[in-house]
């Protein structure tokens, strides 16, 4: 590009700079008062250079420059690092790509698709019901929202229990389909020579213990494990199978706080709690729990907002104005340039008077 073009580019920005969205796609640069020939040269020479700059504002994927100031990428050595230093891993659950942008904008270190997804997005009754094939198209979308946070998947009951063949098969198709960066999977030293032949294969494990959703079933329901001794010092040899079979991590679920803490100062690789007390090396939670969606959460769960009854009350407020006749207001709505008005407004008129005159014609009222 010329000098001369390059200045003419500066301008433009800057014109485009004080331009709302919506206008400066219709932008046109003789309103720079550029003589013609030297604007007719320079405006190719631009338009090509200005052509990212110039985006409409419009209920579409957000725009790709609210992730121009994106933190350094979080990865296993990152989650290490925080481990090391005692610093607390921050982890927490999203289902498509805006709860993914919204995580990964707050500076959560690593995203979890998790089965949960199947209860509070999907409407089953138990996180069992889910398929792979669904959780694929979910940690798709969660992957277009993510930058930063590392981001990890459960694998679906029922997709990893046969042999460690079909838990590496699944765990593949969760990378490389769904763009995961590690898997999840629940059960203790049963589990460990199939996480070991993930972890052999190159595929991060993300364990689990304690509460596990998946076998809610045959644990009598969604209750604390590890209250009695013996359950105790059983899950103290899931955690250790579980490292030794290299998790570079375990989530504790539902366990008392003294067998947490025992659990996570025992272990040399980091522990996530959910309802298992303050003594892990980091926590997690359902997003929707913590933002008060659905009402009643688990003793566990903070409440952080209650978005329900906002939203709730922002659809009855549009509801209202659409009926009443408030919105849209004229903001909301999208001009035409006055002369092609005027234009377009005598076309109509002459269109009904050539109807009129057609209908009277052939004497039809």
């Amino acid at each position: 590009m010329s000098a001369s073009a390059a200045r003419f580019a500066t301008q433009v920005r800057g014109m485009l700079s004080r331009t709302p969205r919506s206008a400066s796609s219709g932008f046109i640069a003789c309103t720079l008062r550029i003589p013609q020939q030297q604007q007719q040269q320079q405006v190719s020479a631009v338009c090509v250079s200005m052509q990212p700059t110039v985006m409409r504002s419009y209920s579409t994927r957000p725009a790709e420059a609210d992730h121009q100031h994106v933190r350094p990428k979080v990865t296993l050595a990152t989650l290490r690092k925080l481990y090391k230093r005692r610093e607390p891993i921050t982890v927490m659950t999203a289902h498509d790509f805006p709860t993914g942008t919204l995580v990964d904008k707050a500076g959560i270190d690593m995203t979890l698709v998790g089965d949960s997804l199947a209860m509070v997005a999907l409407g089953y009754t138990s996180t069992s019901d889910i398929t792979l094939d669904e959780m694929l198209h979910h940690c798709r979308a969660v992957a277009r929202g993510t930058r930063s946070s590392f981001l990890v998947a459960d694998l679906p009951f029922g997709t990893y229990e046969t042999n460690p063949d079909q838990a590496v098969n699944n765990a593949v198709r969760m990378m490389k389909e769904g763009k995961a960066e590690a898997v999840k999977l629940e059960g203790g030293k049963e589990m460990a020579p199939t996480i070991s032949r993930l972890t052999k294969v190159g595929i991060p494990v993300l364990g689990h213990i304690g509460l596990t959703p998946q076998r809610q079933a045959s644990l009598g329901g969604y209750k604390v494990q590890g209250k009695t001794v013996t359950k105790a010092k059983a899950m103290i040899e899931d955690a250790l199978a579980l490292q030794q079979a290299g998790c570079y991590a375990v989530v504790l679920e539902a366990v008392p706080e003294p067998v947490a803490r025992h659990i996570t100062n025992t272990l040399s690789i980091p522990t996530i709690g959910i309802g298992a007390g303050a003594g892990c090396s980091g926590q997690v939670l359902v997003q929707q729990d913590m933002l008060g969606l659905y009402g009643r959460v688990p003793r566990f769960c903070k409440t952080y907002r209650s978005l329900a009854d906002e939203i709730v009350g922002a659809l009855r407020e549009y509801s209202a104005d659409v009926k009443t006749g408030a919105f849209p207001a004229e903001e909301h709505c999208y001009p035409m340039p006055q002369d092609e008005l005027e234009r377009f407004m005598r076309s109509i008129s002459e269109e009904k008077q050539m109807v009129e005159r057609k209908n009277h014609a052939t004497g039809h009222a």
